[in-house]
């Protein structure tokens, strides 16, 4: 099975030049973690809660920093054309929750959740993708 068959299409987006609580008002609209930053259909970087929390209220800065100076560069995607068990597999071995999935041109066309991999194969795919999202000492946390 492909990710394009359960990856999500309707997906929030910010752009750099945006503000930490933009980035917050379209997280909680979205009740997600992590909103992809784009230019036009590139997807440039993310911004997620544990960012705006630590590289911005830790560090001081208020909620009108824009988003540039926030967010996580060298973004882990997945290609709709993908298998779902192999996303699965590079999302548990990079720890992200969240990955935005990319046409052949590089272009956002969906982003691809925990729970979308949950209603896939009764599962199978969140279980292994949560296994090592789970573990302890992750990096990332898209």
């Amino acid at each position: 099975m492909k990710i394009s068959e359960v990856m999500t299409t309707d997906v929030e987006t910010v752009s750099a030049d945006q503000t930490a609580r933009e980035a917050a008002a379209f997280m909680l609209r979205a009740d997600a973690g992590s909103i992809p930053v784009c230019e036009g259909e590139r997807v440039i970087g993310m911004i997620t809660d544990r960012d705006i929390a630590v590289r911005g209220v830790a560090e001081g800065r208020g909620p009108d920093t824009p988003i540039s100076e926030l967010m996580s560069d060298g973004i882990i995607c997945a290609h709709e054309d993908d298998d779902v068990h192999a996303v699965a597999q590079r999302m548990s071995e990079e720890q992200v929750r969240r990955m935005p999935v990319l046409n052949s041109e590089q272009n956002l066309v969906g982003i691809v959740s925990l729970g979308d991999l949950a209603r896939e194969s009764a599962g199978q795919a969140a279980e292994q993708a949560l296994e090592g999202v789970s573990a302890p000492g992750g990096q990332h946390q898209q």
